[in-house]
């Protein structure tokens, strides 16, 4: 899981602002967190499939804020297209 991937200004954090942007089409890439409540991460999921995007999945919420440099834990996160 290349979470390293994340390390970028076009870093979304959040669930909200990810479904957003995925709904806009201005995302490449998706990373969800396994242990994100489901009613959270499903939507993003089927969207994501939608689009043919590729989605990683993190072990824990808070290991994918940590690698989006956040201080709290994030359940979805991605990668906007250049």
């Amino acid at each position: 899981m290349p979470l390293g991937d994340l390390a970028t200004p076009r870093c979304v954090v959040g669930a909200r602002q990810v479904y957003k942007k995925l709904l806009a089409g201005e995302l490449e890439k998706v990373f969800l967190a396994r242990d994100a409540d489901p009613s959270l991460v499903q939507p993003i999921l089927v969207e994501a499939q939608r689009q043919s995007l590729m989605v990683e999945w993190a072990d824990s919420m808070k290991l994918l804020g940590r690698a989006c440099a956040v201080q709290c834990k994030t359940a979805a996160a991605g990668i906007r297209k250049a």
